[in-house]
């Protein structure tokens, strides 16, 4: 679960990015966590060409250049059989473009609360752009929080992603 965090962890990459820094855990298969991070980073930006760490910052950093672009990383994502159908679901949603939660849970067969709670503990955001799922009546929740600097990134990814 991405949530923010105030002292130095254990990234294997920091990154300096538009919405504030963001910390990257890894694992020898993929990426799998990205954290939002309220401190500066904790760890060295990696040298171009620098493995998974490397392709990651790129992508990343193309992200944030052109949310078009998308992302080719390997994850490795644990979480239900639940978690990982709406995961992925997550990811046919097209940059600049949303859903609600009630519309993705009647694609799932499940509830929009349902959803909510697989959204919030997507390991990896802005890969799996969990920030696509908004509620009926506005913004929604965004990593377990629904005001705040969270719902601000989400706020700042989907106007990104639309252009503005």
């Amino acid at each position: 679960m991405s949530t923010p965090v105030t002292a130095p962890a254990p990234y294997d990459l920091t990154l300096a990015a538009p919405i504030g820094a963001i910390g990257l855990r890894l694992a020898p298969a993929g990426v799998r966590g990205i954290d939002f991070l309220v401190s500066g980073p904790s760890a060295p930006e990696p040298a171009p060409g620098a493995g998974l760490a490397g392709e990651a910052a790129r992508q990343l950093a193309r992200y944030f250049h052109d949310p078009r672009a998308g992302f080719a990383l390997p994850l490795v994502l644990t979480g239900t059989a639940f978690q990982r159908r709406v995961w992925e679901a997550l990811r046919a949603i097209p940059a600049g473009q949303t859903l609600t939660y009630g519309a993705l849970a009647r694609r799932l067969g499940s509830s929009a609360r349902a959803v909510g709670g697989a959204c919030r503990a997507n390991p990896v955001p802005i890969v799996v752009p969990c920030h696509r799922v908004v509620a009926a009546g506005g913004l929604g929740g965004f990593g377990g929080a629904t005001g705040g600097p969270r719902t601000r990134i989400k706020q700042w990814l989907l106007d990104h992603e639309r252009g503005g």
